[in-house]
């Protein structure tokens, strides 16, 4: 029996996403999703922020870096990884975050630049992961300047 590893989430981006590429040229783009949760409490209502670091490979990076913008609305659908390492003080150390396999954008008025209540209920963009992209060598990746990635 497989395990499951699968994860929904939606929010705002929280700066302009960064794109890197590995050694063989892969594109990598990171960047962090703001998620609110609202809950109610004795005294009303409450609110609950959470942050999250999402990664996305091949295609899909550079979708993902072309369409996405501090501020702009997304759906992001992947699995959840964990990488560990020890740092210098021999101390171990882990992080987890998001590998997104599908990204959704809220699509943006043309005219205003504001999003509407009709705009947000259809999603704009969409892009898929493929599979094949997954294989990434970690061992060198290097950042891709804005100027230069945009062909």
């Amino acid at each position: 029996m497989n395990n499951l590893n699968s994860i929904l989430l939606e929010g705002n981006m929280m700066k302009d996403p960064l794109l890197r590429s590995t050694p063989k040229g892969i594109s990598i783009c990171t960047f962090s999703l703001a998620s609110n949760r609202y809950f109610r409490r004795e005294t009303g209502f409450e609110k609950e922020v959470g942050f999250f670091d999402i990664e996305t490979n091949g295609k899909l990076a550079e979708a993902c870096y072309d369409t996405g913008k501090k501020g702009r609305g997304c759906r992001v659908v992947g699995r959840l990884k964990q990488d560990r390492w020890v740092d210098n003080e021999n101390k171990q150390c882990s992080k987890v975050f998001i590998v997104a396999e599908h990204v959704e954008f809220r699509p943006v008025s043309r005219s205003t630049g504001e999003y509407t209540e009709e705009e947000l209920s259809d999603p704009a963009v969409t892009s898929e992961f493929s599979p094949e992209e997954e294989v990434i060598d970690e061992a060198v990746i290097e950042e891709v300047p804005r100027e230069v990635a945009v062909a």
